[in-house]
């Protein structure tokens, strides 16, 4: 990733807001590969981090109006990637859930009444698997997932060091993918549940 001072940066955003393609040229590679691998790291599709990434920088650009109202295109930038990858996470996770009603209706019909929900099945795996994590670990991923407290202030309440409420939740996110992947359970699910049905 190539970069730029603070006020280099500011300079290329004003340029950006301004319409000026060859600036927004200069910005996408910048930040590309960085994003390209950061969304790579959480999917392994590297289809699916290009597909984010240029989302991302389409946004940015229909957006670039009010560029030069942020303090940190960084921040801004990477918010807006993850936000995109989440989204595109949600669609693969519900067109596979409907797949997965569908064959099942076909294999066997029952009134639509009796199928048991996907989500209530994977919320309970979730459940299962969040009770054995370790003490520690489980009180943090708690407070961050559930309760939606920040690191500083579970750091706080816990009486650790920020680096070490960071650690725990590693730690609890790595044995979660893992106990999911047992379970055949794949990532897209497990980012939906982590999402959306834990608040």
């Amino acid at each position: 990733m190539v970069s730029f001072s603070s006020n280099n940066e500011a300079d290329l955003l004003i340029r950006v807001a301004n319409g000026d393609e060859k600036a927004f040229e200069q910005l996408f590679y910048a930040y590309y590969d960085k994003l390209g691998a950061f969304i790579y790291q959480l999917t392994s599709s590297r289809t699916l981090a290009e597909e984010v990434v240029q989302e991302a920088f389409i946004e940015v650009w229909l957006r670039r109006e009010s560029l030069g109202e942020i303090s940190s295109f960084k921040g801004y930038i990477f918010i807006l990637t993850k936000n995109r990858m989440l989204n595109a996470l949600r669609k693969i996770a519900s067109e596979k859930l409907r797949n997965e009603t569908w064959q099942a209706g076909f294999i066997q019909y029952q009134p639509a009444e009796a199928f048991e929900d996907p989500i209530d099945r994977y919320k309970a795996l979730l459940e299962e698997a969040i009770q054995k994590l370790p003490p520690q670990q489980q009180k943090v991923f708690k407070l961050s997932k559930i309760e939606r407290l920040k690191q500083e202030e579970i750091a706080r309440l816990l009486e650790l060091s920020p680096e070490t409420v960071k650690k725990h939740m590693k730690l609890a996110l790595k044995f979660l993918r893992n106990y999911f992947a047992e379970a055949r359970i794949d990532l897209p699910l497990l980012v939906i549940l982590l999402s959306r049905f834990l608040r």
